[in-house]
């Protein structure tokens, strides 16, 4: 029998978090986009995968090149791809920070849902929303 929730028990195995893994046509290229944007470091370097881990620790963020990749459209329409997920990035200063992003190499979204957050494109299109 498992315990239930707030027993101080349990036999669920102990699971964590590694990284959120983006799929690129090149995982190198992506990874090198990242890099730039956050700063972080690469801890595995292979031509087909990469992951970054940030200097504080945490989750990290991997990205690994898939032949058929397929770029997801934001917002999507009809028959479109649609994104599968999306990075949310808190930072001090919306203006700076999207200034940051395009310098980098993302894209400014053309669809902006809310005031207080910016959408961008990475360079393989995938959304990413600088928020403050």
């Amino acid at each position: 029998m498992t315990a239930g929730p707030g027993s101080g028990r349990s036999d669920r195995p102990r699971l964590a978090l590694a990284a959120t893994v983006l799929d690129a046509p090149d995982a190198r290229a992506l990874a090198a986009f990242y890099e730039r944007l956050l700063g972080w470091s690469r801890e595995d370097d292979e031509p087909d995968w990469v992951t970054l881990r940030a200097p504080d620790g945490g989750a990290g963020l991997a990205f690994q090149t898939e032949p058929a990749y397929v770029r997801p459209v934001w917002p999507a329409g009809p028959g479109q791809p649609p994104m599968m997920a999306h990075l949310d990035i808190e930072v001090d200063d919306l203006d700076a920070a999207s200034a940051h992003a395009v310098a980098a190499g993302a894209t400014v979204a053309h669809f902006q849902p809310q005031t207080d957050v910016r959408v961008h494109l990475d360079p393989a299109g995938h959304p990413f929303c600088l928020f403050t």
